[in-house]
């Protein structure tokens, strides 16, 4: 047979657009070029191009061979680009549970071939209050669509409840430890001089423990406040960003109800929802303050004389209950507005809500501050047990939360889902479990530091925190040690597998003379790869063995009132040394990582190199909007989508041209975010071509409900083609594993072959690289498949005649109009 013969290049406009993936790159690397110009964007997140390709599409030359022209999407600084970023290391366990909103499970079975059917508008509410049922539940069904809104309650229940415990660790060391416990021991207090003027061994005006309460209550209002600025901050930045208009089918028809979750106008706009979140969590947080000032007083009114403050303890008790009520109220009513783009404020709990809470801690404050005489502290201060009842409503909600995930998998059971659908579950429990190692670590290094070096609670007069967070301290090593028997198997796991392997990849490279170390290190490169798909079985055993040593913890913390290196000083001698033992490692344990958790916070704020090493845990968490907490770090993606679907909308529609959005990584979950969020006449127009990509092996299995078969096979079947390129090396990228379509070229290409040649040639004189999970672009491989997807594109439209400017001037054409100016916004 004869060689087939190549196809023409077609003429007219082609473009390239490239996403990058996950710890970003800059634009000279990208489009592999020392000269770049921006093109439109900011100093945030920009398009840019070769200086020689700035004005390409007025060359018609320039497309004659068939190339498209490279424009590079820069996006790395919305997550590494001030040192203002490393503040969010303290918001670690809010991006966490967060990203468990997301894990849900799909309330029904991916539909099969031919068309879905179309439910009926306004026929009920959906799970994010909206007044038309979500597609992935059946209408004819109520069940399912209440299990979902359930889930969505109880995980914006669980982030409350980590608002209430961050600013319950920051009363703890300002208020118990500090102003109750060190100022009013002599001993502490005469070694500090900044506490002398509120010493209750001094007598002066600030000594009454009331009053030092008062005073001690300005660190934790400022860090609610803090939260609250970050939050506003970034929402009108990130969450105010709108998506084109017009797009995804937004004319109210049937089809819009039919949209994957990704598609639907409002998904990445989340405006209204985190306004009314972050009034609630303010208010939450300021109330959490409020009660630990006030409570205080109010228990010792209720004890002493004085029929007027005693009533006026209860009535301030009473309104913070309300107060409580209300935030609940606010939190569990309503959720996300995804159906339509959302420009209402709820200006009533926005407003009134923090304003509100404002005005009640006030009200502690003064009632704190009422002189009582005789009023002396003692031990800890009272109301101590608030960790023990957060850390149980944890654990119930966790559990709720588990029944619900269980009973929404059954209903569409899938094997590639993690966990059996109990994946959110499980990063719900372990953001508790982060949230209470960061708010013990601070307690018991604030109480090391006033107590001096006896491990706290354990002195002869000591200042320390309350019993609970020694515990949670104590199972720490018992965690570690449990772990060490599953990463010792996967180690034995790797190596068995590397062994295997290796006459697998000699009978790839057939013809080539076997060299066993070339062998060997491609092998273990293969095996060490695999053990991504491991890591769910990892989470689900650290949350569950976290759940369980939590449950024993709160349980010895409630039955003996004593640390735990003294609740067993009665017991056989080696339960008592394992307790000590146990108690003061824990307690180094948590040291340290405070000191490693401050150290590279401080290295992060002054050094970018650092800061772009954190942003690679942003890249990957706060790709989902804040749905679930308001003071999670910002969802880029609210940003980088609408900057995305904003290039390919007006670049097509003005040039008429072919469009590939090339995305690599995390890049490639951007690109397909965006591609959805296209018109339908745009996406014909638009390719889609994904490497190294983890929209299956990655977001399919832990987010099924947005990126599981369903919503991944009806991308393939609205863009209008896609090719995704994976290697056996790379542990982030995989197949997309989707059913070949009627009249579609299969998504998956074969797996590359990494390295590309397993000896010396002439072609490749020098060892070739095992490249992993980068350089894509040099595998031969890329730059064909991307030539197959532009010729599979319509030919391009003749560009629009130059059109001449009102009151004269020089004429332009729409080809310039596309580029923009330099500095422009693209969002």
């Amino acid at each position: 047979m004869p060689p087939d013969t190549p196809e023409p290049p077609r003429p007219g406009a082609a473009l390239e657009l490239l996403v990058h993936g996950v710890g970003g790159t800059t634009p000279e690397q990208m489009l592999d070029d020392p000269r770049t110009v921006r093109v439109t964007g900011d100093e945030t997140a920009a398009m840019y191009r070769r200086t020689d390709d700035q004005y390409a599409e007025k060359d018609p030359e320039r497309f004659a061979d068939g190339r498209p022209v490279p424009e590079a999407y820069c996006w790395c600084n919305l997550t590494s680009g001030n040192g203002s970023r490393a503040l969010w290391l303290l918001l670690l366990p809010f991006m966490v549970v967060n990203l468990a909103h997301w894990m849900r499970p799909p309330a029904a079975p991916p539909p099969g071939p031919g068309p879905a059917p179309v439910p009926t508008p306004g026929t009920g509410t959906g799970p994010d209050g909206d007044p038309d049922p979500d597609p992935d539940e059946t209408s004819s069904n109520e069940h399912p669509r209440a299990a979902v809104r359930l889930y969505g309650v109880l995980v914006r229940l669980i982030a409350l409840s980590l608002t209430v415990l961050l600013t319950a660790a920051a009363c703890e060391v300002a208020l118990d430890l500090t102003a109750w416990q060190c100022a009013g021991s002599a001993r502490c207090a005469g070694e500090r001089a900044w506490l002398g003027f509120m010493s209750a061994a001094e007598g002066g005006w600030w000594s009454q423990p009331g009053r030092r309460l008062a005073l001690a209550a300005l660190v934790p209002t400022a860090l609610v406040t803090l939260l609250w600025y970050l939050s506003n901050r970034t929402w009108s930045a990130y969450e105010a960003q709108r998506p084109p208009r017009g797009g995804v089918d937004g004319d109210g028809s049937p089809d819009r109800l039919l949209r994957p979750a990704l598609g639907r106008p409002g998904f990445w706009y989340g405006r209204r929802l985190v306004a009314r979140l972050r009034a609630a969590h303010t208010a939450a947080g300021l109330l959490t303050v409020a009660a630990a000032v006030g409570g205080a007083a109010a228990r010792h009114d209720r004890g002493a004389p004085g029929a007027v403050r005693e009533a006026a303890g209860w009535a301030l008790e009473a309104l913070l209950l309300l107060g409580a009520v209300a935030v609940t109220w606010v939190v569990c009513r309503r959720g996300r507005s995804e159906r339509r783009l959302d420009n209402r404020l709820d200006r009533a709990a926005v407003t009134w809500l923090p304003g509100a809470s404002i005005a009640l801690l006030a009200l502690a404050v003064l009632y704190a501050g009422w002189s009582r005489p005789g009023w002396r502290s003692a031990g800890t201060l009272p109301g101590d047990t608030t960790f023990s009842v957060i850390v149980l409503a944890q654990g119930l909600l966790v559990l709720a939360l588990a029944a619900v995930a269980l009973r929404l998998n059954r209903r569409a059971p899938h094997t590639r889902t993690v966990l059996y659908g109990l994946g959110g579950p499980a990063t719900a429990m372990l953001a508790c479990a982060l949230g209470g190692v960061m708010s013990g670590g601070v307690a018991q290094r604030v109480a090391d530091w006033l107590d001096g070096p006896a491990t706290p609670g354990t002195g002869d007069a000591p200042i320390g925190p309350p019993v609970l967070l020694s515990w949670q301290a104590s199972v720490i090593p018992v965690l570690l040690l449990l772990l060490l028997v599953p990463l010792a198997v996967l180690a034995v796991r790797t190596a068995l597998a590397a062994r295997r392997l290796a006459p697998v990849v000699e009978a790839e490279y057939e013809g080539e003379k076997p060299d066993t170390v070339r062998t060997r290190r491609i092998a273990a490169t293969r095996a060490r790869a695999a053990l991504t798909d491991a890591a769910p079985g990892i989470v689900g055993i650290v949350s569950g063995a976290t759940l369980l040593l939590g449950a024993g913890a709160l349980a010895g913390a409630w039955a003996s009132g004593q640390v735990p290196g003294r609740a067993f000083d009665g017991g056989h001698p080696f339960v008592r040394s394992a307790a000590e033992a146990a108690q003061a490692l824990g307690s180094w344990l948590i040291g340290l990582g405070c000191i490693l958790f401050v150290t590279w916070g401080r290295r992060a704020y002054k050094d970018a190199s650092a800061r772009r090493t954190i942003g690679i845990l942003w890249d990957v968490g706060t790709f989902w909007p804040r749905a679930a907490h308001p003071f999670a770090p910002p969802c880029y993606a609210e940003r980088a989508v609408p900057d995305l679907a904003w290039r390919m909308s007006s670049w097509t529609g003005r040039t008429g041209g072919r469009l590939v959005i090339s995305g690599h990584s995390q890049g490639s979950v951007l690109a397909a975010a965006a591609v959805w969020q296209l018109p339908a006449g745009t996406r014909r127009r638009v390719a889609l071509l994904t490497y190294g990509s983890p929209l299956e092996r990655l977001y399919g299995r832990w987010f099924p409900a947005y990126f599981g078969p369903g919503p991944l096979g009806a991308l393939h079947r609205e863009v209008h083609c896609w090719r995704n390129l994976w290697r056996r090396t790379d542990p982030i990228g995989g197949p997309v594993n989707l059913p070949p379509e009627a009249g579609k070229p299969e998504v998956d290409h074969r797996a590359l072959r990494d390295p590309v040649v397993y000896g010396r040639t002439h072609e490749h004189p020098l060892p070739e690289p095992i490249r992993g999970h980068g350089d894509y672009q040099a595998d031969p491989v890329f730059a064909k498949e991307r030539t197959v997807l532009l010729n599979r594109l319509p030919p391009a439209l003749p560009l629009p005649a130059p059109r001449a400017v009102p009151g004269g001037g020089t004429p332009h054409t729409g080809a310039a109009d596309a580029q923009g100016s330099s500095g422009r916004s693209s969002g």
